[in-house]
């Protein structure tokens, strides 16, 4: 269960509140990771850091009182502490002689194949020249979903994590382990080290959210738990100012919570799975069915085209799978319950009738 001697690729998560001090970046934490990171190079490991603290560092150089709420000044905070917080890195990195490659992130780059495939392929010759990456949601850019797109990254994390493929998963953040109830409200808490499986007890044991700066709490750590689970990656929660804490965990002391995954998927069904749909086309309880049995997606079964997408963007079906659609919405609209026979009379007997194959199709319910 905590066994890593075979681990490769690591992506280590450090949380807003375990990376700052006070209204700063804490250089001396950032100085330790460093070369506890650098350790696990030396042992022949790959590792990728995914971290917060540019809104907290830019609000701290600009001396505000109290956290940036609004979108405007968040933005500007994390333009202002984005190059401060890699500045930080670099020096400790270059004290191990190790390298650090910076990487900005919106939901919409993972969200789309061609461009998820870039970073991915961005990402391996990175860890191939033996350079730890550090990526980060790119506040300055992602307005519509600034703080709330990844969860203080914990999201990033996960999503990052399933798509490179890593073997582990480390959340350093500022609690020592997931709680069966709420330890700041009860003495008897305890804490929970092993998650085989996320049920809903689990969830009600997730608190709220972060704090200060912060974005994320427990119930979004839960999320990227899930995340990882699907692919087949192992997750440990702990605390990030523990002693030695990641070679701790590499060594398979028990400490924080590990989640273990039930099992793993395709890389593109995780893609599906994790991707954010740009519509929802509606379809009849037959055609549902057929897809259960995993049959092709046609105009027949479709009843209502909400949105706009084009044919390769991933869709709802109702509120009961995902899929990569081959028809866009404005066509298929016009196709919306019509049969195979039909469509070829209007459009000819070479048009695709199929809106998607079972291959691009995924249940939620997986």
């Amino acid at each position: 269960m905590r066994n890593f001697s075979k681990i490769k690729r690591i992506v280590i998560k450090i949380g807003t509140n375990t990376l700052t001090k006070d209204t700063g970046i804490d250089a001396a934490y950032v100085r330790l990771i460093a070369g506890e990171v650098t350790e696990l190079l030396k042992a022949g490991r790959q590792a990728l850091i995914i971290s917060s603290g540019a809104i907290g560092m830019g609000a701290g150089q600009l001396a505000l009182p109290g956290p940036a709420k609004d979108t405007k000044m968040r933005q500007a905070c994390a333009a202002i502490g984005q190059p401060l917080l890699m500045q930080e890195y670099r020096k400790a990195f270059l004290r191990h002689g190790v390298s650090v490659a910076q990487v900005l992130l919106t939901a919409e780059v993972l969200s789309n194949r061609k461009t998820y495939l870039n970073l991915r392929n961005a990402i391996e010759k990175l860890l191939s020249l033996g350079i730890v990456p550090i990526l980060n949601e790119n506040d300055s850019v992602s307005t519509a979903e600034i703080g709330t797109a990844f969860g203080d990254n914990d999201k990033l994390s996960a999503l990052v994590a399933s798509k490179i493929d890593a073997d582990l998963l480390i959340m350093l953040t500022d609690i020592d382990a997931l709680y069966d109830k709420n330890p700041g409200k009860h003495a008897d808490a305890q804490p929970i080290r092993a998650v085989f499986e996320i049920t809903d007890e689990i969830v009600r044991s997730a608190g709220g959210s972060g704090s200060r700066h912060a974005t994320g709490g427990m119930k979004t750590k839960i999320e990227a738990a899930r995340i990882a689970s699907q692919a087949g990656c192992r997750l440990v929660l702990a605390n990030g100012r523990a002693q030695d804490v990641v070679g701790r965990i590499i060594a398979g002391e028990e400490i924080g919570t590990i989640f273990l995954p039930k099992r793993k998927l395709s890389n593109r069904t995780r893609w599906i799975l994790n991707s954010k749909p740009t519509g929802v086309i509606r379809i009849d309880d037959g055609a549902i069915g057929a897809l259960r049995r995993h049959k092709s997606l046609l105009p027949s079964g479709v009843t209502a085209v909400e949105g706009a997408f084009e044919a390769g963007d991933v869709v709802m079906l109702n509120d009961d799978a995902k899929a990569v659609v081959s028809i866009a919405s404005g066509q298929l609209r016009d196709l919306a319950g019509k049969h195979s026979t039909e469509i070829k009379k209007l459009l000819g007997p070479e048009h695709r009738d199929v809106v998607a194959i079972p291959e691009d199709i995924v249940f939620l319910d997986y």
